[in-house]
């Protein structure tokens, strides 16, 4: 789960820029949460009802919470995010795709900021992003037999 600081910014950029889509929200006292994932594939002929009933029958969903009021509070300088101090600990979330470098033109023609493109460094079959809480996403080849190229 990630904290997010606004919650129509963090949804914009999953769903418009990482294709990812809503497939829960739920309200609790002071917060929300927001269950997102990619579209499954081969899934598409399932009607509004059955896709409802198997919304957490999927792989890999992605769980944002909104603390409710963080978004205008000038004084709010966001969450850690796990790699930096304070708070070190957590990484970063992968995302596979068939060809790192047009994943990567496309993403910066949207305007995403990058931490580190594929070009930079050893490791050129990976770049990794920053989500609008600065959470890093790491962005890979992924062959389509699944083995890493």
């Amino acid at each position: 789960m990630f904290r997010i600081k606004d919650a129509k910014v963090s949804l914009k950029f999953y769903t418009e820029i990482l294709g990812m889509e809503l497939v829960h929200k739920s309200d609790g006292g002071d917060f929300t949460n927001y269950f997102l994932a990619f579209p499954e594939e081969g899934k598409e002929h399932l009607s509004a009802e059955e896709k409802a009933d198997r919304k957490f029958m999927r792989e890999g969903i992605l769980e944002l919470c909104h603390n409710w009021g963080t978004e205008s509070d000038p004084e709010f300088k966001g969450y850690a995010n796990g790699n930096e101090e304070p708070g070190r600990g957590f990484g970063h979330i992968a995302v596979s795709v068939d060809d790192v470098q047009a994943e990567c033109d496309r993403l910066e023609k949207l305007g995403v900021e990058f931490k580190k493109r594929p070009q930079d460094g050893k490791m050129k079959h990976i770049a990794f992003i920053y989500d609008p809480d600065r959470y890093w996403k790491k962005i890979r080849i992924v062959a389509k037999d699944g083995t890493r190229t």
